[in-house]
């Protein structure tokens, strides 16, 4: 493992920041009888469902302000808003051929019912539909691809077969690749239980920026003959990734994935992962498919003849009011997922900021500097002393864990349900369960100093303003002009000189952020309360998505925690050193402020009469109110 600085500089220098592509309300969504007994009622006379009376719904929504998250399109008629130049569409539009069908967005009541009839299979668990199935996952070397692995493992232990789509890396097979992959501590309690479990897990070579996505012919008969169920988890998540790239990444090969998916036999859900931020150019965000800026295909074929300069001018143009490139593809790739959806069962999952987990498969389990967890490292490190964003802002984090639950079981109800159009999940917190950037400042600052991370910088003690003015002096004071000095050390003792770029990239790295902090977003989560009062008592205690249940305070220490456990390697017997290590910096840091002081007075105040005279009447004026004080507490006492 490098040390923090020159792994954070390496970090830094992929530019690998973003949201890995979401404090409650002590109330539950409003939840019809019906909705509560499963939706099974059905109508006795006439056989119509269409003309009962529709009951009232309560709209259950999220209102947030976001940060971070390591961070959009349908045809011009598709998925539109009423006041959107088309209507949303009915439930006299539903495909009676299909089973049950809601339509693109939000279920009422109604359709909700009558999703839930009809089907014998509805009653089978989650575990138990997981039962002999063979899924297929992309994206399962990344952080929320090995926590879906894992879960199906332990959760699912009659499932067949989980295909994963690897990249083979230089010098490394795709068979290398997994076995690292199932060798890591998140893998343990599978381990315990199954020690063969690696047997269920068959690597398939693939590559996302290549034509069919660079399967071989074999691989593609034996998945269209046996995958039951596709979780399309990989994207690039950078902020800044050249448009081209981001495009290739997360929109042709959702493309491909779709293709492939077509030709799978007994195919019975996609499940594609998106982001919460997607739309991020709405203040209201409801679980439907909005139209997109452009037409996925338009974009395509005319960036292709187009060179990297071309498409470097004109990207600000297309993103419009998104803040970069990630927001902008992921929004895309919803689009063509949407298309397709009349022929596949499909569910787009929509996290906010996934974080470390929560519970499973032990608190606080993280693997990367993405989104917080960089944050948090260089806050602990005592190298971030400050950044912009509102105190009162809601950080709308996620846990992994969380989200892998609502996945699955996304996954199990689309399948079983067979829904007519995607069904969209939006995975927030910030209006259930909220919890406020201050806070986790409070918080992670009080972590670290408890639990401090090894050869720490400085002391841990970062403050959050909203004020462009104060932060930049902040910047400067306590950013680059200990940079500058620690450097100087550096020089003079032979070393190359490293902490003001460190600093320049971890700048810049926040400054792709600060547009998340600082803005409102309300997020409509009437399809995951719907989801959620499907499930039966032993689905939601397995696999639980309920965020209403999580303690923020306790959640936050666990992160912290398991950035130094998991992220830098760190051994916890090791914590009376590093808290040694702080009390020696906190001595530097007093004899530092002690001869800083020593000089200013040297230079400006021992030189001029007029100074000295102001020092003796502020000095004076302490010592009166010191004098004071101490006179009213004993006349007190």
């Amino acid at each position: 493992m490098l040390p923090f600085p020159a792994a954070l500089a390496d970090r830094a220098r992929r530019g690998a920041t973003g949201l890995d592509s979401g404090p409650w309300m002590q109330t539950t969504p409003e939840i019809s009888s019906t909705q509560r007994n499963g939706g099974r009622e059905r109508k006795k006379e006439g056989g119509s469902r269409i003309g009962r009376k529709k009951k009232t719904r309560r709209s259950t929504s999220t209102r947030t302000h976001v940060f971070i998250p390591s961070i959009l399109t349908l045809p011009p008629t598709a998925g539109k808003e009423e006041g959107e130049g088309g209507k949303k569409p009915t439930f006299q539009d539903r495909d009676p051929s299909r089973d049950i069908g809601p339509t693109s967005g939000s279920l009422g009541p109604e359709q909700r019912r009558d999703q839930t009839c009809g089907r014998e299979d509805s009653m089978a668990s989650i575990a138990e539909y997981y039962a002999g199935k063979s899924v297929l996952i992309t994206g399962a070397t990344g952080f929320m691809g090995k926590v879906l692995v894992e879960k199906l493992l332990r959760c699912c232990p009659g499932i067949s077969t989980v295909y994963v789509l690897v990249r083979p890396k230089a010098g490394q097979s795709m068979q290398q690749r997994v076995n690292d992959m199932m060798k890591c501590k998140l893998f343990d309690r599978v381990r315990e239980d199954n020690p063969d479990f690696h047997k269920k897990v068959v690597p398939v070579s693939s590559e996302l920026t290549q034509p069919g996505l660079a399967i071989s012919p074999q691989d593609i008969t034996k998945l269209a003959a046996c995958v039951n169920v596709v979780f399309h988890c990989a994207a690039t998540i950078r902020f800044d990734e050249p448009l081209k790239h981001a495009l290739q990444l997360n929109v042709i090969a959702t493309q491909q994935l779709l293709s492939l998916a077509k030709q799978m036999q007994n195919l019975e859900a996609f499940v594609h992962i998106s982001t919460a931020y997607a739309n991020c150019n709405r203040r209201h965000i409801d679980e439907v498919i909005y139209p997109p800026p452009v037409e996925p295909k338009k974009l395509i074929d005319s960036l292709e003849w187009m060179d990297d300069g071309m498409v470097r001018e004109i990207t600000p143009r297309l993103i419009g009011e998104r803040p970069n490139t990630y927001t902008y593809t992921k929004a895309l790739a919803e689009c063509v997922v949407q298309q397709e959806s009349d022929k596949l069962s499909v569910a787009i999952i929509r996290p906010s900021i996934v974080g470390a987990s929560w519970q499973e498969p032990f608190p606080g389990w993280i693997d990367n500097f993405n989104g917080p967890s960089g944050v948090f490292i260089a806050a602990g490190k005592g190298i971030l002393r400050t950044m912009r964003a509102s105190n009162d802002a809601v950080a709308d984090l996620i846990p992994v864990d969380v989200v892998i639950n609502l996945t699955l079981a996304a996954g199990w109800y689309t399948a079983v349900h067979r829904p007519k159009s995607a069904l969209v999940y939006n995975c927030t917190t910030g209006g259930i369960n909220p919890f406020h950037w201050g806070e986790i400042e409070h918080h992670v600052m009080s972590t670290f100093k408890r639990n401090p991370l090894e050869q720490a910088f400085r002391r841990p003690n970062a403050n959050i303003t909203s004020n462009y003015l104060i932060n930049q002096y902040w910047i400067l004071v306590s950013h680059k002009f200990p940079a500058l000095l620690y450097d100087l050390y550096l020089r003079l003792s032979g070393q190359k000189p490293q902490m003001m770029r460190i600093f320049n990239r971890l700048h810049k790295a926040i400054g792709l952020l600060e547009y998340f902090s600082s803005q409102d977003w309300e997020w409509n989560s009437d399809n995951v309360s719907m989801l959620m009062a499907q499930l039966t008592p032993e689905d939601r205690k397995m696999f639980n998505f309920d965020v209403r249940q999580l303690n923020w305070p306790e959640y936050i220490e666990n992160y912290c925690i398991g950035t130094k456990k998991y992220v830098l390697n760190e051994d916890m017997s090791d914590i009376p050193a590093a808290r040694q290590h702080l009390r020696k910096l906190r001595n530097i840091r007093y004899t530092f402020n002690t001869l800083l002081l020593i000089f200013i007075w040297r230079v400006f105040i021992a030189r001029s009469q007029m100074a000295r005279n102001i020092w003796y009447f502020v000095v004076s004026l302490c010592f009166k109110f010191l004098s004071y004080f101490r006179a009213s507490s004993t006349l007190t006492n």
